[in-house]
């Protein structure tokens, strides 16, 4: 069973609205001694999430990284950037349970969560937990094979139409 390893570097990027508790999730993973990778933004002057959601997910789409973390005001538009890229399986996360079944059930490479809706402590729970749960595999893997297959789903989908 593929499980995300506790060592491999993080990606980590925010807009302006989630800029104070990236700064709090980035201290709290290298505190545990995860290596990370910052790409912005640098403070709360608006910015447009969608530049910093490409940088993680095209990173981790192409295997440079193994997993990221994306902060916006809700999660949702980083959720939304982010799963156009292939093989990114990314998670909006703002609960525990998400953030387990997101890993167990999904294998989730990229932990998106909002920081308009969570606050520090829950947040530095939930990455503990994404980080921390193994991918179970199984009838799951099937099930994201497809999703890796899509593309060629697609084509045959619009072809028939």
């Amino acid at each position: 069973m593929s499980a995300i390893s506790h060592q491999s570097p993080v990606i980590l990027g925010c807009d302006h609205a989630a800029f104070a508790l990236k700064q709090k999730v980035k201290a709290y993973l290298t505190d545990r001694g995860v290596e990370v990778l910052d790409v912005g933004t640098a403070g709360e002057t608006s910015v447009d999430y969608p530049d910093f959601g490409v940088e993680v997910a095209a990173r981790v789409s192409s295997a440079e990284f193994e997993r990221g973390i994306l902060l916006c005001g809700t999660g949702l538009g980083m959720s939304m950037v982010a799963n156009k890229f292939p093989h990114v399986r990314a998670a909006l996360c703002n609960d525990l349970f998400s953030a387990i079944m997101s890993r167990r059930h999904n294998n989730a490479n990229i932990l998106v969560m909002g920081g308009r809706v969570i606050g520090e402590a829950l947040a530095a729970e939930i990455v503990d937990a994404w980080l921390e749960t193994p991918f179970e595999g199984g009838r799951h893997q099937s099930r994201l094979e497809k999703f890796d297959s899509y593309e060629a789903i697609k084509k045959r989908y619009d072809k028939n139409r």
